[in-house]
């Protein structure tokens, strides 16, 4: 499959937006599926319609002006389709230039330094300045480099959009801080939740579901979250969009303002896998009413199916 390279030195000043997609790919860049899917969700809303389902979204309203109905149909296969195959690179994915992923490769291996000298726990409640300080502090982390830090600053700002990325931005500004002073420490976790009613809906869960139950993932602060979605679009030659399928970019994880995510004890790293929906746990939090999943599956997000993740605020 052949990508779409993105280069940020083409005449771009500041965090690439929308209105610069076209001047980027030129005519590479075909804005019928942006047109469209941004027409598909914004009915949904406008509606009133819980707007779960992508095929729902089809079957409810007719095509896009400008949109033949085969072509209207081809683009909801292609969205399936890529959403079913999350994890591998498909035609019109944005991918890294040489320079830019030299630059990727270069932040992920400080990111890493970081983490080890924070402390993983610590680490995921790290903000962005104070990971800059630790890093000049201790040489084993080094500084960030002045092309580091507009690339970081490239990476948050930018639409996530322009990736196939389509959910909220909960975190506008990436020098946000979490107030230690209103998350807790879940003992034997490795992680922190907000107090409150993130606390208390894991509380509940832990009560309803028994110990089987245990908190794989819970606050990520920003520099987690760059982390995060960094390293998989490093471990796949710099494509943001396959990494967007199953990774929020910097800034539009919930995982920074309340959500977390669940999973059965034993079953390891198959908790973030589709076979999480076969444990004792996921059928558990299916019978009870007040339990919502962020990203459910063929969502209008652009993100795979998530049974794991506990959406915490029902109306965010």
């Amino acid at each position: 499959m052949q990508g779409r390279v993105l280069t940020c030195d083409q005449n771009v000043e500041g965090p690439i937006t929308g209105k610069d997609v076209t001047d980027l790919f030129r005519g590479c860049m075909k804005m019928k599926r942006r047109d469209f899917l941004k027409a598909a969700t914004a009915g949904v809303l406008l509606s009133g319609i819980d707007p779960f389902s992508f095929a729902s979204a089809a079957q409810l309203f007719p095509p896009p002006q400008g949109l033949s109905q085969p072509d209207f149909d081809g683009h909801i296969k292609d969205y399936l389709h890529k959403m079913d195959n999350f994890d591998h690179p498909h035609s019109g994915d944005i991918i890294l230039e040489k320079k830019q992923l030299a630059l990727l490769n270069a932040c992920v291996s400080r990111l890493k330094r970081l983490q080890s000298m924070a402390g993983h726990g610590n680490f995921n409640i790290l903000s962005f300045d104070e990971g800059l300080a630790i890093a000049h502090r201790y040489p084993k982390v080094g500084s960030f480099t002045k092309e580091e830090l507009d690339f970081l600053e490239k990476i948050f700002y930018s639409d996530s959009a322009i990736y196939g990325f389509w959910g909220e931005k909960p975190i506008e500004s990436i020098t946000t801080r979490i107030n230690e002073r209103k998350v807790v420490n879940i003992s034997g976790s490795g992680n922190y939740l907000y107090k409150g009613k993130p606390r208390e809906m894991y509380e509940k869960l832990r009560k309803r579901v028994g110990d089987q139950l245990y908190l794989t993932s819970g606050i990520r602060g920003v520099v987690k979250q760059f982390l995060l979605f960094l390293d998989k679009a490093h471990n796949n030659n710099g494509n943001l969009s396959l990494a967007s399928r199953s990774l929020a970019p910097p800034g539009y994880s919930y995982h920074g303002i309340a959500d977390f995510d669940v999973g059965q004890t034993g079953f390891g790293a198959l908790n973030f896998t589709g076979k999480f929906t076969t444990t004792e746990v996921f059928k558990k939090l299916e019978d009870m009413d007040y339990v919502t999943i962020r990203y459910p599956k063929d969502n209008l997000k652009g993100v795979r199916f998530e049974p794991w993740h506990i959406k915490v605020y029902p109306e965010a």
